[in-house]
């Protein structure tokens, strides 16, 4: 009897690694076979060692083009057709419209759907992110539920708007907080006591509030702190900064890609993501895992990380003065920095833990199984 396969369909390589590879992992060590569908880059050759079967496509999450759009769906269901899988785990807005496309095409018995972050369609203000969102919104509407998939929601706000669209059953949804956290490696340590070390870990994307933390860091110039920037652009994202920007900036340092984040917050006193948009942040989870208080945005997905006045404190989006205010109160106040902090890891270790998500995760794969045969 052959193993039950499993195919997830992702934008990009390093976003499997990062968010979905102990899942995958997991699902491995629990008897699956697992594939992953991807636009492949630096990730590729380090998950090919660890044994992830990978298949090159052209994602391109900035391309709008319908024609090539189609002919990559169908490319897509010609790899289902060759893979068979019992599943198809489709991850993020692109892969879930085109991937229910081809599941549909090439018959692929059970899918998950998982809209996670929604991106700069969803968090932008520009005239392109306005144009596309009602049409995007159709189409994720028309496909998140499609065949009796089960779509995953990281945040209670993201999962309930789609059950009142209509476009999916609250029976057939589930909520798992995020990509889980290795409370092991993510661990509090005792930084220096000076300077105060504020780092925003994320690519550089003004969607990202990476704006805001500069203006911050201009605002509180001269207090003893040191703003880090930990992450790099993304030239695919219409919201990104580029490097000249980033190397011009003021009063912060630009760091670029963080191998080692967890060595890095062993180092700093606060972690800030002053977002305008997420599905449920990695970067403060695991900044909340090493008891450091979190200073983020009043916004769906930050606001379910960060509890206001308990792990951490949260402000407007898009306001820099609000922003440095929060900021300050915590670089002036190391008790409540500590009791910020040791909440957070709390928290974490009861909703975050990476084992606590692999083990839903493989509760919902049983569970699509399960419906995709009963149709």
């Amino acid at each position: 009897m052959r193993p039950r396969h499993l195919v997830y369909l992702i934008g990009e390589d390093w976003f499997f690694a990062s968010h979905f590879r102990a899942r995958a992992s997991a699902a491995r060590a629990a008897g699956w076979r697992v594939s992953v569908i991807t636009r492949t880059g630096a990730a590729a050759d380090t998950l090919r060692a660890e044994g992830f079967d990978l298949h090159s496509v052209d994602f391109k999450r900035a391309r709008i083009d319908p024609i090539a759009e189609f002919r990559l769906a169908l490319h897509i269901a010609a790899l289902y057709r060759e893979l068979r899988p019992d599943l198809a785990h489709h991850v993020a807005l692109k892969p879930i419209l085109l991937g229910s496309i081809a599941a549909r095409i090439a018959g692929v018995p059970a899918i998950v759907n998982a809209p996670v972050g929604q991106g700069f369609v969803f968090a932008s203000r520009t005239a392109k992110a306005r144009l596309l969102r009602p049409f995007v919104s159709t189409a994720l509407r028309a496909t998140i539920g499609t065949r009796g998939a089960i779509a995953v929601f990281e945040n209670e706000e993201d999962r309930s708007a789609m059950i009142a669209s209509g476009a999916i059953r609250a029976d057939h949804t589930v909520l798992i907080r995020g990509a889980g956290v290795d409370l092991a490696r993510f661990r509090p340590h005792a930084p220096n006591a000076a300077p105060i070390r504020i780092v925003l870990g994320a690519r550089m994307l003004r969607d990202k509030g990476v704006r805001e933390f500069i203006e911050a860091a201009a605002i509180l110039h001269g207090q003893g702190t040191e703003f880090i920037l930990a992450g790099m652009p993304d030239p695919d994202n219409p919201a990104s900064l580029t490097e000249a920007d980033l190397r011009a900036a003021h009063h912060v340092t630009w760091i670029g890609h963080c191998d080692d984040m967890a060595a890095l917050f062993a180092t700093c006193h606060i972690a800030c993501l002053p977002s305008y948009r997420e599905g449920l942040p990695k970067f403060l989870l695991e900044a909340m895992a090493c008891g450091l208080p979190c200073v983020a945005t009043d916004v769906t997905g930050c606001r379910d990380a960060v509890i206001a006045d308990q792990t951490g404190l949260l402000v407007p989006p898009r306001d820099a003065p609000a922003l440095a205010a929060a900021l300050a109160r915590l670089i002036a106040d190391p008790s409540l920095r500590a009791a910020l902090g040791q909440a957070g890891r709390a928290r974490a270790a009861q909703l975050y833990a990476e084992p606590v998500i692999c083990a839903e995760t493989l509760t919902v794969y049983e569970r699509a199984i399960t419906q995709g045969a009963g149709r």
